[in-house]
C-alpha cells in the first residue's frame, strides 16, 4: 500500500438515536452537527475525499446544502462497518483504497489523529489500524468505554468493555488503554471482513472490531492525546455549543 495515496473517508451518519435523535442535524452552533465533522476531516493532510454515508434523506439534504458529498445506504445494516461496505462499493473505490471509517459525532476529532491513522496503515502490514489513548483508571470498569491491550509493537490484542488487563493485585499501576472508534482498512478488506458472519467475542462484547481479530487478522493501533470525547447525549452536545460559540469569538 502506498505512503503517499490519499484515503477516502466515509462518514456512516444515522438519523435514529436512542439518546439524541436526529443528532447530525443539530445546528444550534449555526451549522448542522455532520458538517462540523466534514470540516474536521477536511483538515488531514492525508484524506483526498469525504463522504458521508446515510440512510436518511433529510441528513442527506442536509450535507448537499453545505457542499458536502453524500451517498444513499439501505436502512437494515446492523453496524456501522456494514453502511461503510455499501458505500465504498456504490462508490465504486478499487480494492486497495484506503477507507477511513470517522464517526458522525465527533465534531472535534484533530485532523493530526486522521493523518496518524492513514499513515499507520500504510507502513505496517496489518490488515486494519486504529487508535488509542490513555485511560483514567478510575475510568476503567466503564462498560461504555471499551479498552484496548496491546503487545509491545501495537497489534491489538483484545478489546473489551470489562476493566483489561484487570489488575489482580491493586498494585501493578496497570496502564489502560482507551480504544477510539476510528478505523483504517482498505476498500478490497472491508469488504471481505464485513462478509463473514459475527464472532462469539463480538457478539458477546458487541464490539465488531472483535471479527477481525477472531478471524486472525492484526489491527494495528497507534496512541494519541485526543481523548474521543464523542457526541451521545443532550449535555453532551450543550457542552460543545459553549466551546464552539466560545471558539468563535
Amino acid at each position: 500500500m502506498g505512503t503517499s495515496a490519499k484515503a477516502v473517508a466515509i462518514i456512516p451518519a444515522r438519523y435514529a438515536s436512542t439518546r439524541l435523535p436526529g443528532k447530525p442535524l443539530l445546528c444550534r452552533t449555526g451549522k448542522p452537527l455532520i458538517q462540523h465533522v466534514v470540516e474536521a476531516v477536511a483538515g488531514a493532510r492525508r484524506v483526498g475525499r469525504i463522504v458521508v454515508a446515510t440512510d436518511d434523506e433529510r441528513i442527506a439534504a442536509a450535507v448537499r446544502g453545505f457542499g458536502g458529498q453524500v451517498v444513499m445506504t439501505r436502512a437494515d445494516h446492523l453496524c456501522g462497518s456494514d453502511r461503510l461496505a455499501e458505500a465504498a462499493e456504490l462508490l465504486g473505490l478499487g480494492d486497495q483504497e484506503i477507507v477511513v471509517n470517522v464517526q458522525g459525532d465527533e465534531p472535534e476529532i484533530p485532523p493530526a489523529c486522521i493523518d496518524r491513522l492513514v499513515e499507520l496503515l500504510q507502513t505496517t502490514r496489518a490488515e486494519m489500524a486504529t487508535l488509542v489513548t490513555a485511560l483514567d483508571p478510575g475510568e476503567a470498569g466503564a462498560p461504555n468505554r471499551v479498552k484496548c491491550v496491546t503487545d509491545k509493537t501495537g497489534r491489538a490484542m483484545y478489546f473489551s468493555r470489562s476493566c483489561i488487563p484487570f489488575d489482580r493485585d491493586s498494585a501493578s499501576s496497570a496502564a489502560y488503554k482507551l480504544h477510539l472508534g476510528i478505523y483504517a482498512y482498505s476498500a478490497g478488506f472491508l469488504s471481505r471482513y464485513t462478509k463473514l458472519p459475527p464472532t462469539p467475542a463480538e457478539l458477546a462484547e458487541k464490539l465488531e472490531q472483535l471479527r477481525v481479530l477472531e478471524n486472525g487478522w492484526s489491527i494495528a493501533t497507534a496512541e494519541v492525546s485526543y481523548d474521543g470525547a464523542g457526541i451521545d447525549t443532550p449535555a453532551d452536545y450543550e457542552a460543545f455549543v459553549r466551546r464552539a460559540v466560545a471558539g468563535s469569538r
